[in-house]
């Protein structure tokens, strides 16, 4: 579940919900979270609650579980969980695949100039490669990269933070100005603060996936038989995400003023690690593709689990149906690289409002 939430959107998401949003978005991103802890308990106890054997004898869950079986109206129920599943493998192409590998081919770009379309073969073969093993090795890969990943990130961060420790409280008066529109004129602070929101809830959601549904289809997959420990434990999900993980990354953002120097996407948060950490910048650079390449690929797997069993939901577990996704899934890491930014970000934004 961590594997496909932390991802481009503690990165790259940050970045642009401050640039287009302000400094204060970063707060609108930690009240998003605040309620995301509550849904993301409900929804994944209730996961558990309403799970079901698959043929391959693997437990399946999820919303669309949840609505088709727990709503009094059964035939409501049904509707809901049949669009829901349609919408979550439509959007697993946007918030699970393509922004990640768009991502990926900026950021290597970026550092050693290497040309998007080789970054887009060599992430392709490699999601081809673990993908077609299915969720055993899905989360044999994950279960190493991810703690791994996140520590890092963490770690670095807060070097920035250490080492520039005059200036945060600076950065927090900063970031509270900014969310409420206190910096504005009279007359605009309520547009400021009505941007700020905007963008931080948008990008808190794509971020932490609270209330989005997605991670109740891995809650579904654990080995309790507590629906409420289930929940426990999947709150601790959206505060490392978004309190955690996010906010080092706006802190790192705000101390170096790297959000207001015209920058957008992945730029924003090199050009911070640059100006933050007491490395030369191409080391700096160098470090936080790292991060972002582990970060966006093992999304890209966590989400290529969820659609798969949405889609086993939609199609009564067909397997030649199942099998035709995951290439064209696979085949859309491939295209990601090759839109722009801003077209990548619009389609994931989309698809999570429709989930």
């Amino acid at each position: 579940a961590l594997a496909a939430t932390i991802g481009t959107g503690n990165i790259v998401g940050v970045a642009t919900a401050m640039v287009s949003g302000g400094a204060g978005a970063l707060v609108w991103m930690w009240i998003s979270a605040c309620f995301g802890l509550s849904s993301k308990f409900s929804e994944c106890m209730l996961a558990i609650k309403y799970r079901e054997v698959n043929e391959k004898g693997e437990m399946s869950g999820g919303p669309m579980y949840t609505m088709k079986k727990g709503l009094k109206n059964k035939k409501l129920g049904a509707v809901l969980g049949w669009l829901f599943a349609l919408f979550a493998v439509i959007a697993s192409f946007g918030i699970g695949n393509m922004t990640q590998g768009n991502s990926i081919a900026t950021s290597v770009h970026a550092t050693f100039g290497v040309s998007v379309t080789v970054v887009g073969v060599v992430i392709t073969v490699l999601a081809l490669l673990i993908i077609i093993g299915g969720i055993k090795r899905i989360s044999k890969v994950s279960e190493i990269i991810v703690p791994f990943m996140a520590v890092t990130y963490i770690g670095v961060c807060l070097l920035i933070v250490l080492t520039h420790l005059p200036q945060v409280p600076v950065a927090f008066g900063q970031i509270i100005q900014s969310a409420f529109g206190l910096k504005a004129a009279a007359g605009g602070a309520i547009g400021a603060m009505t941007v700020a929101m905007q963008k931080g809830i948008a990008r808190g959601i794509f971020s932490n996936e609270a209330g989005l549904g997605s991670a109740p289809i891995a809650a579904a997959a654990a080995q309790t038989n507590e629906p409420v420990r289930q929940g426990l434990v999947s709150m601790t999900g959206t505060f490392i995400d978004t309190i955690i993980v996010c906010t080092m990354t706006g802190l790192a953002i705000v101390m170096t003023g790297a959000w207001d120097m015209g920058l957008e996407g992945v730029a924003v948060t090199t050009k911070a690690f640059a100006l933050g950490l007491p490395f030369p910048a191409q080391v700096s650079a160098f470090i936080l593709m790292m991060c972002l390449v582990f970060f966006a690929f093992t999304t890209i797997l966590g989400w290529a689990y969820y659609s798969e069993r949405c889609l086993e939901y939609l199609v009564n577990g067909k397997k030649f149906v199942i099998t035709v996704f995951k290439w064209l899934y696979i085949l859309a890491v491939f295209i990601g690289p090759f839109m722009t930014v801003s077209a990548v970000w619009t389609i994931a934004d989309i698809c999570n409002g429709l989930m």
